[in-house]
């Protein structure tokens, strides 16, 4: 009985035995045929395992100046690593990881803002928990290319084994608070390089680009093998923007702001040049600025050119007499008594309070009364025509500037006193685009101009222009009849002995302009000299506008001796006066001086003497190195060029010529050239090259030149 009680336990084990066997043979034999567990298919897994896949980073389009100046551009920095896993370094012939920490925290402390004794402590932890590799955070990111050649240089002299860099992409700009609010900044974000306010913001679409990627099979390690699978997929950049924006009046208009704000310590400073003809944007500036490379700490985001309502005063009265010019209800000749006004239970009073006495409109204008300006706007036009010519002046709306973050200020004109005290400035407020965007319809006959600081969107390889801005004129609010009359009183404003603008006359032009001195408020009008706007609105040369300027100073700390167009004027006539000569304007002349064009041959291969006989009508030209035949000439492509135009011979030995003096874009034409990355520091002409005279060209691959603005005529 025992036996066979026995014979059936056995029996039944290997039943048990059998049937596991069939299962785990089945689902072996399950797994070879589908190559899937639970769902998931084994070759994928494993394909995927093995197999590394980075993101191909597409460069971000760059931002130009309207002459080619580059204000925005992606560059290369690094992060360094030291690798820590001797299994890294496996079947190689020299050690690839970190040996000797002490000896690597020695070369490295002296480029990190590290202690020695950190570096070492970081890199024997990572030792100890087994890690492939140790970085070193914030401290070991963004470190140049020209440092990071430093430390390998270093680092391959003393032997010192297991430091690597990863390369990465900053968004730079090169000039610092050069146009800051304009140019706008990029960051890093989880889907890429964004812009996040100004240019960078407006025309992310064109400047973002597409990344690509890599994937190949490799090794535990993260080694290629040798027969990796490797598949691209490239990468596509971003396309290139130019702006209106001119480096040369930009540069007048940068140094001029920064001067003011150091004397007289203001608490904003905006200001911003118009082309009245076009619309388009030259210069916009204001203060505080902040420099996009370092947005650590920014006292102001915005750009108050066009972001910052206020009441702007008397310079509103401008747009008050033009209607009153086109309404025909004005006499420059007729007469009012100044000194106060009175509209139901309010008065309102000049700005001295008595007034002048008995004065003409004409002279209303040229001293700022504002009495004058309520019996324009309140009496003589109505207050539904002036509202109507406030609409027509676009001073209640947008002007649709292509930059992120416009504002409109509010218009009051409900209350009888509020149409008078918006006559003259006070209670309504605007933005200083909106003033200086109105002003193209006196300066350009009548026509009011669409701003815009977007100039054309280029293919970054081929230059080829996808898309441009033209100019427009958004409607006509005035005449052609009234535009004049306006030039010639806005010019007696500036000339005339009674005028408040004499500040702002020129030496070599004439300037038609009105001033503006706004009270601030806050919960109340602050009281004290120093506590208003200080404002002016020009034009020059006044018989015909070249340029259209718009300056306003807040709340500036002047000396008892000192009034408040100092500040103002400073900028003003600094600005306006080296932009004029800059553009080649002769006092009451509109066209640009005639430039001769002349025809460059073709000299590829010829030598480097006929050459230079052959471009000798040229103002300047450059030999680039020390050999006899020419390989090309600089700019490429080109039939004619201008005669002031700067010529380059590269030579079949090019070397690097002294470049002191030569414009940015002089120095980026020869960087493209030789593929040679540019990096700017400041703005204006070169003062310092790293790259020595003589150097050979074709090895070099990095170049950084410092710029100092130009001499001021």
């Amino acid at each position: 009985m025992k036996h066979k009680n026995t014979t059936r336990g056995a029996s039944l084990l290997l039943l048990l035995f059998g049937l596991a066997f069939l299962i785990i043979a089945g689902r072996f034999l399950y797994i070879q045929t589908t190559g899937t567990v639970q769902g998931v298919d084994l070759k994928e897994w494993a394909d995927e395992k093995r197999t590394n896949s980075y993101t191909i980073p597409a460069e971000r389009g760059k931002i130009y100046d309207k002459n080619g100046m580059v204000l925005a551009y992606d560059r290369p920095t690094y992060r360094l690593q030291a690798i820590v896993e001797p299994d890294y370094s496996k079947n190689l012939p020299e050690p690839e990881h970190v040996t000797d920490p002490e000896a690597v925290a020695d070369v490295i402390s002296d480029y990190l803002p590290l202690e020695t004794s950190t570096i070492i402590s970081q890199i024997e932890e990572g030792q100890k928990e087994e890690r492939f590799q140790v970085e070193f955070g914030s401290s070991g990111r963004d470190i140049p290319k020209d440092e990071k050649e430093d430390i390998e240089k270093e680092l391959e002299e003393k032997g010192v084994s297991g430091v690597t860099f990863e390369e990465e992409t900053e968004r730079f700009y090169p000039n610092g608070t050069f146009a800051s609010h304009i140019i706008g900044f990029a960051q890093p974000t989880d889907d890429g390089v964004k812009g996040v306010t100004g240019v960078e913001k407006s025309m992310e679409d064109y400047l973002e680009g597409q990344d690509g990627s890599i994937s190949y099979q490799r090794d535990k390690y993260g080694t290629e093998l040798l027969d990796p699978e490797e598949v691209l997929e490239a990468p596509e950049d971003g396309e290139d923007v130019y702006l209106t924006i001119d480096q040369k009046i930009q540069t007048f208009l940068e140094d001029a702001l920064t001067q003011v704000e150091k004397e007289y310590e203001p608490a904003k400073v905006m200001a911003g040049v118009m082309d009245p003809e076009t619309g388009e944007i030259l210069a916009m500036g204001n203060r505080p600025a902040y420099d996009p490379n370092d947005r650590s700490d920014v006292e102001n985001w915005y750009n108050d050119m066009i972001s910052y309502p206020f009441e702007v005063g008397s310079t509103m009265k401008m747009f008050t007499w033009a209607a009153a010019m086109e309404e025909g209800v004005y006499n420059p000749t007729e007469t009012f008594e100044s000194g106060s006004y009175s509209v139901g239970d309010s008065t309102i009073s000049d700005h001295n309070d008595e007034g002048w006495g008995a004065i003409t409109y004409d002279k209303g204008l040229m001293r700022s009364s504002n009495v004058a300006a309520a019996k324009l706007g309140y009496e003589k036009l109505g207050p539904e025509v002036f509202r109507d010519y406030i609409s027509r002046f676009g001073l209640d709306e947008k002007t649709g500037i292509d930059l992120p973050g416009e504002k409109t200020g509010t218009i009051l004109t409900e209350r009888a006193i509020e149409t008078v005290t918006t006559t003259y400035g006070q209670g309504s407020t605007m933005t200083p685009i909106q003033l200086l965007t109105a002003a193209t319809s006196i300066a350009n006959e009548g026509k009011m101009m669409q701003p815009y600081v977007f100039d054309s969107i280029r293919e970054a390889e081929t230059g080829e222009v996808v898309a441009e801005s033209e100019a427009e004129a958004i409607r006509e609010p005035i005449s052609k009849q009234t535009a004049e009359q306006m030039k010639s009183l806005l010019s007696e404003v500036v000339s005339n002995e009674d005028g408040t603008g004499k500040p702002f006359a020129l030496e070599d032009f004439s300037v038609a302009g009105k001033t503006g001195t706004a009270n601030i408020s806050e919960g109340g009008y602050l009281a004290g000299r120093n506590n208003y706007t200080f404002s002016f609105l020009g034009m020059a040369p006044a018989e015909d506008p070249e340029l259209v300027m718009y300056v306003a100073v807040r709340q500036p700390d002047l000396e008892n001796s000192e009034i408040g167009s100092d500040p103002v004027s400073d900028i003003f006539k600094t600005v306006m006066q080296n932009s004029l000569h800059y553009l080649n304007i002769a006092p009451g002349q509109k066209e640009e001086m005639k430039v001769e064009s002349i025809d460059i041959p073709e000299l590829s291969g010829e030598s480097v003497e006929k050459a230079e006989q052959l471009l000798g009508d040229f103002s300047e030209v450059s030999v680039v190195g020390d050999g006899s035949k020419v390989e090309a000439v600089l700019p490429e492509n080109q039939e004619e060029a201008v005669a002031n135009e700067h010529i380059m011979i590269i030579t079949d030995q090019p070397l690097m010529p002294e470049i002191t003096g030569w414009s940015q874009r002089e120095v980026q034409r020869l960087a493209d050239y030789f593929d040679i990355t540019l990096e700017v520091n400041g703005n204006g002409y070169v003062k310092e090259q790293s790259i020595e005279k003589s150097t050979k060209l074709e090895n070099t691959d990095h170049l950084i030149v410092e710029l100092q603005p130009p001499e001021t005529p």
